[in-house]
């Protein structure tokens, strides 16, 4: 049995269906949007957001939205952390976020 899929573009805007549909990411307050659109609505979405970018200053590029950040290659676990952290006789809970502080006096014991 052969399968057919097929891929309908529309706009997040008006909902038109259409071949000229491109996503778009822009970002505000640390939070990262991502937005298909045709050319005409981007042209839109550009000339609104133009005052506000003239004016503004720029903070650099931003890396992929939705990803994680990597880790350093050096970075110790947590697992790791918390070990060291019961054998040198501080508290650290099982699961969760390592605190600062333990990972601090991690990095100074080593």
């Amino acid at each position: 049995m052969a399968q057919k899929v097929v891929t309908i573009l529309s706009d997040d805007l008006t909902g038109t269906e259409s071949d000229d549909v491109q996503t778009h990411t822009f970002s505000l307050d640390g939070v990262y949007y991502e937005i298909d659109l045709v050319s005409d609505n981007y042209d839109r979405l550009f000339e609104a957001l133009a005052p506000f970018i003239g004016s503004g200053r720029k903070a650099g590029r931003t890396k992929t939205a939705g990803q994680p950040r990597k880790q350093q290659l050096s970075a110790p676990s947590a697992e790791e952390v918390r070990v060291w952290a019961r054998e040198n006789g501080h508290q650290v809970n099982d699961r969760g976020r390592v605190p600062a502080s333990i990972r601090e006096a991690y990095e100074k014991a080593h």
